[in-house]
């Protein structure tokens, strides 16, 4: 999770408290250290304007509704409020292991959290090809009534009233989890050259694109050997430089603050990463580029599951729902 502060409300002791927290992830806000990171890739990846968009590119309203535009986190950026923050499965974290004696989590244990969070991105998928259904009526017609118009999908809580808005919510927390699991884990990067391998500089494994584990639409993943990501806790949540440590030296676990490759520019071209993490050996670059890839196969999965389950005709309505501003003319 990213390392902006926001005043908020927190209940502390059963008082509320404004503390400074952090909102997760590849940036989601404009200011405070992030540039609006998720909604940059979900734009670069999605959005018809994109030179590398599909054929099936969201229109701009409904582009804003899933990416966000100022003042709104929009789909993709709802898991950075509220207790979704510090749900580790939500952003791909907590998958912290280091071949050390003692170290507080195992190998298998890191892997099992990385595993949560595909799991929940493929319940996110299997929702929001059920919510789906709702877009159209018995007569296989566009029902309206399910589509947002002048009052727009507000994404807080699970339900959010009307099928379109559904769906788009759970396809926002499958890109925000795929997202964060290239900026979180070390598929991408690389340790830095200049200081010595450790929890605090742990090894990356420089895959270039996207993971086919995490494809799911894949039966048998394979978990990657080597493939973590930081352990974020509460005490971080507090403040970056605590939290995530164990024994009694308060030795570091692999944190979430020495892997993040979380800020940095992507617009108008993919530049250089601002974490310690991201801001050498082109780690930035390639957690942002294999994240839009990964983006665009996310989408083109949920398609194809779309066709899967209610059928080619049935489905290419949906989709033209989902991704067009005004379907009940144009579609």
């Amino acid at each position: 999770m990213k390392i902006s502060a926001l005043a908020k409300p927190v209940m502390v002791g059963g008082s509320a408290l404004l503390i400074a927290v952090f909102a997760g992830a590849f940036g989601t806000v404009n200011g405070m250290g992030q540039d609006a990171e998720h909604g940059r890739i979900t734009r670069r990846a999605l959005g018809c304007d994109s030179t590398m968009a599909p054929t099936a590119c969201f229109e701009p309203d409904t582009l804003d509704s899933l990416a966000g535009s100022p003042g709104d986190f929009g789909a993709v950026g709802a898991p950075d409020r509220g207790r979704g923050m510090l749900t580790s499965h939500a952003h791909c974290s907590g998958g912290d292991y280091f071949a050390i004696p003692d170290y507080p989590q195992s190998r298998e244990a890191a892997a099992a959290t990385l595993t949560e969070c595909r799991d929940y991105m493929l319940d996110n998928l299997r929702h929001a090809v059920i919510d789906a259904a709702g877009l159209l009526n018995d007569d296989d017609d566009i029902r309206s009534s399910q589509i947002p118009g002048f009052i727009p999908c507000i994404y807080a809580g699970q339900e959010h009233g009307r099928a379109k808005c559904n769906v788009l919510a759970h396809l926002g927390r499958i890109l925000h989890a795929g997202q964060d699991f290239y900026s979180h884990s070390n598929w991408v990067d690389e340790a830095d050259p200049t200081r010595p391998v450790g929890p605090d500089n742990p090894p990356g494994l420089r895959q270039t694109g996207r993971s086919s584990w995490l494809d799911l639409g894949a039966a048998t993943p394979v978990f990657p050997d080597g493939l973590i990501s930081g352990c974020f806790d509460t005490e971080s949540f507090l403040g970056e430089e605590r939290g995530c440590t164990y024994g009694e030296s308060g030795a570091h676990r692999v944190r979430h603050l020495d892997l993040n490759k979380d800020t940095g520019q992507i617009d108008p071209e993919i530049g250089d990463g601002t974490t310690h993490r991201g801001r050498h050996s082109g780690n930035f670059e390639r957690a942002v580029s294999a994240a839009i890839d990964d983006s665009t196969h996310q989408w083109r999965t949920f398609q194809s599951r779309l066709v899967a389950e209610y059928g080619q005709e049935r489905a290419a309505l949906m989709i033209c729902a989902i991704r067009r501003d005004d379907p009940s003319d144009d579609c």
